[in-house]
């Protein structure tokens, strides 16, 4: 157990059990219901193998403050967060999302599915979990409680399932828990699910469920070549985030999707604010501002993007690492609901995604490069002074820009690395500017690529 070292920006992360278990979960468990001041807490959890006994022991732990626990089973990350809005009270979803079998963690929430992030209560529960309060008598009770018929209303509530053609689609679930809830999501909507390793197996038999890794999309590449579907999407492993396929086989950049869905809800809502972090594309901002929306530029990450969509009212938010959150889904990402929202649009509109996905793809981009350091900072703070006649700010990390390109260079929280993200009007200038950031990071000591 390393309480300190699982502790991460947004949630709690850790090799199992070197770093995470269950005297760390129930410690947590403990810390989190003194933390939410709560007479119940919504639990769910994935379907890796050592789920079951972490839950367990957060479950001790919740209830060792007299708190009551609404045990969810194994379900998605999201399934927690309508969970939380619904019965609004707090939630704590046991997953490791992406990351390797040996991995587990923990994602906690407040009620509504208020985010529960380092600057918004992570800390206090760290600080509570290495000195639990003392149990209380009696301790909270369990009430098994199913929820998946009720999400899956919520969100047919968001979309307009009337106006679907009968579009198919192919999904991988990656073995992960998207399985829980996609088959019934399509017994209620007018389109083809054709599934591929939809089956939750904490073993993860066919690839990791990471799908921003080319080589975890292989397997649906090659059944969409045989099913020729109008979209493919892969979950991750708790099916929070969704990465997609067009129709000729060409990956959708999570800056892609942010835009085609925020035209989408500011044409059913004139005006309304989008969030989008500041990796994604300039098409991201200048589409929103033609639709007539409010662009509204924010730092990477969950609990940062629903803190500012909860203070300007935004109607959607996204992220380019394929995280899209929806204003009437209590601010919380959900995979499922994007996928939703997509064949919304294919329908409506008429055209293949191939081609309605080019009118907001007017620049190139490098995708998120890392770098190693041995001194993030020394590093970031010479690219700074390398490139200082462009326009600087350091919202998170540091991006520079001029009139026609970009760049943001990030210090990862977790690795010794810097992630480089670059957009240009060609991919010749794109990589121009990666080898220019590039060249300056390896001149720092310890600077490697």
């Amino acid at each position: 157990m390393d309480l300190d070292s699982i502790f991460k920006a947004y949630d709690v992360r850790g090799l199992v059990p070197d770093q995470l278990d269950e005297e760390a979960a129930r410690r947590i468990g403990a810390g989190f219901a003194s933390f939410a001041d709560s007479p119940r807490i919504a639990v769910g959890r994935d379907c890796r193998l050592s789920s079951p006994s972490l839950t367990d022991a957060l479950i001790d732990g919740i209830r060792s403050q007299g708190v009551s626990v609404d045990d969810l089973g194994m379900i998605t990350t999201d399934m927690v967060y309508y969970a939380a809005g619904a019965l609004d009270e707090p939630g704590a979803m046991v997953t490791a999302s992406h990351n390797p079998k040996g991995y587990n963690g923990i994602k906690l929430c407040l009620a509504g599915a208020a985010p529960v992030g380092e600057e918004t209560g992570l800390a206090d529960v760290r600080r509570l979990a290495h000195d639990p309060p003392p149990a209380v008598e009696p301790p909270g009770e369990v009430t098994r409680r199913d929820v998946l018929a009720g999400y899956v209303d919520h969100l047919l509530s968001i979309v307009e399932v009337e106006r679907f053609a009968p579009l198919r689609v192919v999904a991988d679930g990656g073995n992960g828990v998207a399985g829980v809830a996609v088959p019934s999501v399509f017994e209620r909507i007018p389109a083809h699910l054709h599934g591929l390793y939809l089956e939750p197996d904490g073993e993860f038999p066919n690839h990791h469920p990471d799908p921003l890794r080319p080589e975890n999309l292989a397997d649906l590449e090659a059944l969409m070549r045989a099913e020729s579907p109008d979209l493919g999407v892969a979950f991750d492993g708790d099916a929070d985030r969704a990465f997609f396929i067009d129709d000729a086989l060409r990956p959708l950049p999570g800056s892609t999707v942010t835009a085609i869905v925020a035209k989408w809800f500011l044409a059913r809502e004139p005006g309304s604010p989008i969030v989008h972090n500041l990796i994604c594309s300039r098409a991201v901002p200048e589409t929103v501002s033609a639709a007539g929306g409010t662009p509204v530029r924010t730092r990477v990450g969950h609990s940062f993007i629903k803190g500012v969509m909860a203070e300007t009212g935004a109607v959607f938010g996204g992220e380019h690492s394929g995280h899209y959150y929806f204003r009437d889904n209590y601010r919380a990402d959900s995979g499922i609901l994007t996928l939703l929202v997509l064949l919304q649009v294919i329908s409506e509109d008429g055209r293949r995604l191939s081609q309605i996905r080019t009118e907001f793809e007017p620049y190139a981009q490098s995708g998120e490069i890392n770098l190693a350091v041995a001194d993030q900072f020394a590093a970031t703070e010479a690219v700074a002074a390398a490139f200082a006649d462009g326009d600087q700010d350091r919202l998170d990390g540091l991006t520079v820009a001029w009139p026609d390109y970009w760049f943001n260079l990030r210090p990862s929280n977790t690795e010794p690395v810097l992630r480089l993200n670059v957009e240009a009007p060609d991919s010749g200038m794109v990589d121009e500017i990666v080898a220019a950031v590039r060249s300056v990071v390896e001149g720092v000591p310890g600077g490697d690529s």
